[in-house]
């Protein structure tokens, strides 16, 4: 039909269609003949098939089933025109077709079985057609399930051109019907017997042909992984092609990815230009997009560094449902750089490439991609996190170098979370960073902490920096701590950061490999961490470089015990006296917990107590906290 409705159709194709017109006719004509002398139907089945020995399963069903609609579209013809076309008027009563409409109440179960019986031969045929057209580089008629397939084709062959010939007997007895014929439901019955097994011949086939789709669908993922490893395995001349392949673009259509203000845009956007892939599920937070948002949208313009961030949704295809939409569509309003028009655009072997090499499991990571596509870092949200814009251009090589510049302070713990943290250190003041969920330990301290600093004469800076993942409860101890002047206390998004933080620091040094007992830094952060997890407050002290930390109630009593130590802090300074007078307690029990979220990156299997250094076993945690 392509080729007729084609202007510049050949000669070729007109052949072809001459000699296919006369085929059908010839079994037209055949199939009239032998229904019309009621004979046996499976001799006239054997018969077509021998006439159509040269051809294809395919087509021996095809050409059938032409042929019937050749003789059942002329009948219907003259029936629909016979009331106003004269020349219809005179076949019809030449065949004694008006007796049809005379009767068509009464003929109504014969048409309905007919037309159930035609619409699953019709069923089945597409379904044989659609074996040979699937392609045969990703599968193979000699193995299963294609193979399978061959072997039921015949059978289902066998059964389309037997319903044809028990339709077009239907038809043929519908002419010069008789009274006996109209009251019969034998034929009905025949009818729908055989639609009842071509059905059930179709249903099977479906079955099959769903898992050659499947087995199509795992080679063509298959490959397309391949080629995506192969892509990134060699150099290119730019982005382009990598950003093409993640994205399943096309050069043809390159236009499914929207730019900040939620228009489509080119692919030629990004090209030569540093890309972070934001890669996540549904579940990435409103502070973690409002953080990157700050970097983005004000930071990047201020540090004068350039990079583009695009978001990879990865999401269940089978799941998603109206309420994914719309959460889908919530989040990308909420992202002021490039988002994907729909996740149903990132191919399943994007996917597993993103969990496979670059060990996406379920917390948002960011992976950085250079002008030439080439990754330079597989977690460069760890960077992000800890040093901003800083650590620009988000490479290995540049979080190590990072790193190397790095000190365990309070500036690299606290960073930008506290506004008046640069005028505190200058003024040489203790800073005491606490945390915990106990508001009688949290009054009991800073009360008492503050009657230290202030007898000693010493400047004095307290700041409550809750705990991790209990935001409801935090906030209510904020309120009181503010509302009773204890100390200074941040707003929930600076304590989900500085927890953030944390967690970044220890999964980008561990990915570093460097070893807990040579690393002051991923210790204390370890330390921090693991007095979180514990039920107890907790308190931190710096003084310049000088640094004392330990757990609710030893630090409490440490502080209450001031006496004992008051003479070695007047002459070693507050942080040295409180640091002797712990290490002289001997504490005589303890339970540490560190409690790390799932994340991709390696985890150290040996973690050791901050409390007395014995090794800590490993236990797994599955949590689920609305908080």
């Amino acid at each position: 039909m392509d080729a007729i409705d084609d202007s510049s159709a050949t000669m070729d194709s007109n052949g072809m269609l001459e000699a296919l017109a006369f085929l059908v006719h010839k079994i037209s004509c055949e199939i009239s003949c032998k229904c019309s002398g009621g004979g046996d139907a499976h001799a006239t089945t054997m018969g077509l098939l021998n006439t159509l020995s040269s051809y294809s399963w395919d087509a021996k069903v095809v050409l059938t089933l032409a042929a019937f609609a050749v003789n059942f579209g002329e009948c219907w013809l003259v029936l629909q025109l016979c009331t106003t076309n004269s020349l219809a008027k005179s076949v019809a009563l030449l065949k004694q077709l008006p007796d049809i409409l005379e009767y068509s109440h009464t003929l109504k179960p014969h048409f309905d079985a007919l037309h159930k019986l035609i619409k699953a031969m019709m069923e089945v045929t597409k379904c044989i057609v659609e074996f040979t057209e699937l392609p045969s580089q990703y599968i193979s008629s000699d193995v299963p399930p294609m193979s399978i397939a061959v072997a039921h084709i015949p059978t289902a062959a066998y059964w389309t051109i037997r319903s044809v010939v028990a339709c077009a007997a239907q038809i043929t007895s519908l002419v010069g019907m008789r009274y006996e014929f109209v009251t019969s439901t034998s034929e009905a019955w025949e009818l729908s017997s055989l639609a009842h097994k071509v059905s059930s011949i179709h249903e099977h086939l479906q079955k099959i042909l769903h898992l050659c789709h499947q087995h199509i669908d795992e080679k063509k993922q298959t490959e397309a992984y391949e080629g995506l490893k192969h892509s990134f395995g060699t150099p290119q001349l730019d982005n382009s092609k990598i950003l093409l392949k993640i994205f399943s673009l096309s050069k043809e259509d390159p236009h499914s990815l929207l730019g900040p203000d939620k228009t489509k845009v080119h692919i030629e956007v990004l090209r030569r230009k540093h890309v972070l892939l934001l890669i996540s599920d549904l579940d990435i937070t409103h502070e973690e997009i409002q953080v990157l948002e700050s970097l983005y949208k004000y930071d990047r313009v201020t540090s004068e560094v350039n990079y583009e961030i695009v978001w990879l949704p990865i999401v269940d295809r089978s799941a998603w449902n109206d309420s994914y939409q719309q959460k889908f569509l919530s989040l990308q309003s909420m992202m002021p750089w490039y988002t994907v028009n729909h996740p149903s655009i990132i191919e399943p072997a994007v996917v597993k490439y993103t969990r496979e090499v670059w060990n996406f499991v379920k917390k948002p990571i960011v992976v950085t991609l250079d002008p030439l596509g080439k990754m330079t870092c597989p977690s460069a949200l760890n960077m992000l996190w800890i040093w901003g814009n800083t650590a620009f251009p988000f490479t290995t090589d540049r979080e190590a170098s990072l790193w190397k510049a790095e000190a365990w302070t309070v500036e690299l713990l606290v960073d930008g979370l506290e506004p008046n943290l640069s005028n505190w250190v200058r003024q040489e003041k203790v800073i005491c960073l606490y945390g915990g969920e106990e508001m009688e330990w949290i009054e009991s301290f800073t009360s008492a902490t503050k009657n230290v600093a202030q007898f000693l004469g010493i400047g004095l800076e307290m700041v409550y920096v809750g705990k991790n993942n209990a935001k409801e409860r935090v906030k209510k101890i904020t309120g009181l701590i503010n509302e009773r002047q204890l100390s200074h206390a941040w707003q929930d998004a600076n304590v989900w950061f500085f927890w953030k933080r944390l967690e970044s620091m220890l999964f980008s040094k561990t990915q570093h490999g460097k070893t807990n007992e040579i690393d002051v830094i991923k210790q204390e952060v370890m330390t921090l961490l693991g007095y979180d997890g514990s039920e107890q407050g907790w308190a931190v002290f710096f003084s310049g470089t000088n640094m004392v930390r330990a757990k609710g109630d030893k630090v409490l009593n440490a502080i209450q015990s001031f006496e004992q130590w008051e003479d070695m802090a007047r002459v070693s300074g507050f942080i040295s006296a409180v640091r002797g007078h712990l290490e002289g307690i001997a504490d005589e029990h303890h339970c540490t917990r560190l409690i790390l979220p799932g994340i991709s990156g390696g985890i150290a299997e040996t973690v050791v107590c901050a409390e007395c250094g014995r090794t800590m076993e490993m236990y797994f945690m599955y949590r689920c906290c609305d908080e």
